[in-house]
C-alpha cells in the first residue's frame, strides 16, 4: 500500500519543468526527483515531462538525467531505482515545437509546471501558458527572485494569479526546505527555555549571515541581471529574518503561520542606503586556488555595478524587537561557505568577577547553523578547573549529523514532495514578497556605490562600518568560536 502522504496526491499527476536542461534542473531537481522516486513518493502514474530550446528526445533526456543523478543525487545511482525513474521521463523541446504538444501536455489535468528558467524568461512562459489554456486545478511552481523590484514583483504576481488562483502559486525558496531552517520553529516554539530569551530583553543584536566561498563561475550573464542583494538578500535572508522574528503562529498551519512571517517583513523599518554596504570581488585565492575577479568573468561587463557582496542593518518595529539591530550580509568568493543565525545576548547586569582575574566576559551566543554543519549551539562563559577564577568560554552543541546519524534530506526533495501535497508551509506567499521590496525599495533607487573585495576574503572592509557596537563574527574562525 502506498504511504499515507501519497495516497492525498492524484495518481496521474504530472510536472512540467521549463529549463529541464538547465543548471538547475541538473543540480537540484532531476537529483531531487530520482530520490522521490527511488523512495516511493511521486505519483504512480505520474510523468515528469522536461522542455528546453535543446534538441534532445525522450531517449537524451533520459540520458542527461543519468548523468546528472550519477553526479549530483546524495545517495548515488542505483541502476534499477533509475530504470523505474527513467519510465516516467518524457521531452518537449521547445525550439521544434512552439505549442501545440506542450499546449495538449498542459490541457490535461493535474499538471504542476515549474519555471527553472532566469527570470527573464518568465513573462514570455507565462504568456506561452495563458495562451494554451491551463487546466483547471494545475499549479505553478516559481524560482527566485520573484521580481526585481517592488513593481516588478507586483506585475509578475498579477500575471501569475490571471493563469492560476494564488492558492494554486508555490513560490519556492530553497531554504525553507533546509532541516535547520524547519527545525527552528519547533526550537523556538518547542522549548520554553528558549523562547523565554528569545526577544529584546535579552538579546543585543542579531547576525544573519549567508558567505559562499565559490564565485558566480559561468553564470556571469545571468548574475548580471541580478546581483547579491536580488539573488539572496530579499529572499534567502529576509525569510531566515522573518522566522527569527515572528511572534508564535494560532496553529501550524499554512496560512497561520505565513501570517506571522508577514507581519515581521510589515515592520521592517525601510532600508536607508546609509545603512548598507555593496561590494564586488576582485582576483584572488580561495582555499589556495586563484580565483579571476567578477569583471574579468564570461557575460560581465569590464566596469559592471552589480554587487557579488551586500551587508545591510536594519530594523524591527515589533514589540518583541524594538530597538535590536539586525546585520545581514551575504556574499560570493569569501573565505569559507556558512550560513548562519547568530543572536548574541546582552551583557550581565553586573561584573562580579572583578579582581578575580576574569576582567571581561563574553556574551553568551546562540547560533543556528544551516550549512554545511545544521545544527544548533549555545555559547556561554564557565570557570576554567584550577585554584583561581579564569572564565572560558564553551558550549553545548546540536549537530543533525551526530544526534539523529542520518544526513539531512535535500531541500528539493522535501519542497518538491510538499507541493505534490498541496502544502504551502514552506512556500512563499504574494504579500511576502511584495513587502520585502517595500523594506529594499528606499535602496533600489539609489545604490551606494561598490566597495572591491579580494577574493579569499571577509569582504569588503567597509562592513564594519555598518556594526552600532562590537563587530561581524569572523568567517575565518569556526562559527562558534
Amino acid at each position: 500500500m502506498p504511504p499515507e502522504p501519497l495516497l492525498r496526491i492524484p495518481p496521474n499527476q504530472d510536472l512540467v519543468v521549463f529549463g529541464a536542461t538547465g543548471d538547475l534542473a541538473r543540480r537540484k531537481l532531476l537529483p531531487a526527483l530520482y530520490e522521490l522516486s527511488r523512495q516511493g513518493l511521486l505519483p504512480r502514474r505520474g510523468e515528469v515531462v522536461g522542455t528546453a530550446n535543446d534538441e534532445l528526445d525522450d531517449e537524451g533526456f533520459r540520458r542527461l538525467a543519468h548523468d546528472a543523478i550519477e553526479e549530483f543525487s546524495r545517495t548515488g545511482l542505483d541502476d534499477r531505482a533509475f530504470s523505474d525513474f527513467a519510465q516516467r521521463l518524457r521531452y518537449i523541446p521547445a525550439v521544434n515545437d512552439p505549442g501545440p504538444t506542450l499546449a495538449r501536455t498542459l490541457q490535461l489535468p493535474h499538471r504542476i509546471v515549474y519555471l527553472a528558467v532566469p527570470p527573464s524568461s518568465f513573462e514570455p512562459i507565462l504568456q506561452e501558458l495563458k495562451g494554451a489554456g491551463i487546466a483547471k486545478g494545475s499549479s505553478i511552481i516559481i524560482e527566485k527572485p520573484f521580481g526585481h523590484d517592488l513593481a516588478s514583483a507586483q506585475v509578475l504576481n498579477r500575471a501569475l494569479q490571471r493563469i492560476v488562483p494564488e492558492e494554486r502559486i508555490y513560490r519556492i525558496d530553497h531554504y525553507l526546505g533546509k532541516e535547520t531552517v524547519q527545525n527552528l520553529l519547533v526550537f523556538r516554539f518547542g522549548n520554553t527555555l528558549i523562547e523565554k530569551i528569545w526577544n529584546r530583553e535579552v538579546v543585543s543584536h542579531v547576525q544573519l549571515t549567508v558567505a559562499e566561498d565559490i564565485g558566480v563561475e559561468s553564470r556571469g550573464h545571468l548574475y548580471e541581471e541580478t546581483g547579491a542583494m536580488r539573488d539572496i538578500m530579499q529572499n534567502h535572508l529576509f525569510q531566515l529574518l522573518a522566522l527569527t522574528c515572528m511572534s508564535p503562529p494560532s496553529s501550524f498551519d499554512p496560512e497561520a503561520l505565513r501570517d506571522e512571517k508577514v507581519k515581521v517583513l510589515q515592520s521592517i523599518h525601510p532600508v536607508s542606503p546609509a545603512e548598507v554596504v555593496r561590494g564586488q570581488y576582485t582576483r584572488g585565492s580561495v582555499r589556495g586556488k586563484t580565483m579571476p575577479g567578477y569583471r574579468e568573468l564570461e557575460g560581465v561587463s569590464p566596469d559592471s555595478n552589480t554587487e557579488t557582496y551586500i551587508a545591510l542593518r536594519l530594523a524591527v518595529d515589533s514589540w518583541e524587537w524594538a530597538g535590536v539591530p539586525f546585520y545581514l550580509r551575504c556574499g560570493k568568493a569569501l573565505v569559507t561557505r556558512r550560513t548562519e543565525i547568530m543572536l548574541f545576548c546582552r551583557d550581565v547586569p553586573l561584573h562580579l568577577f572583578e579582581g578575580t582575574g576574569i576582567e571581561a566576559l563574553q556574551p553568551n551566543r546562540v547560533t543556528i547553523r544551516i550549512q554545511p554543519d545544521e545544527g544548533i549551539s549555545f555559547s556561554f562563559v564557565a570557570k576554567k578547573p584550577g585554584p583561581t577564577v579564569v572564565e572560558q568560554g564553551v558550549r553545548m552543541d546540536f549537530s543533525y549529523g551526530q544526534s539523529f546519524k542520518t544526513e539531512p534530506a535535500e531541500a528539493y526533495e522535501r519542497l518538491l514532495h510538499d507541493a505534490l501535497l498541496g502544502d504551502h508551509t514552506l512556500f512563499i506567499r504574494q504579500d511576502e514578497t511584495e513587502y520585502a521590496w517595500k523594506a529594499l525599495q528606499p535602496v533600489l533607487d539609489d545604490m551606494p556605490r561598490i566597495n572591491l573585495y579580494p577574493a579569499g576574503s571577509e569582504g569588503p572592509v567597509e562592513a564594519q562600518e555598518l556594526m552600532l557596537s562590537g563587530a561581524w563574527h569572523s568567517l575565518a574562525h569556526h562559527a562558534d568560536d
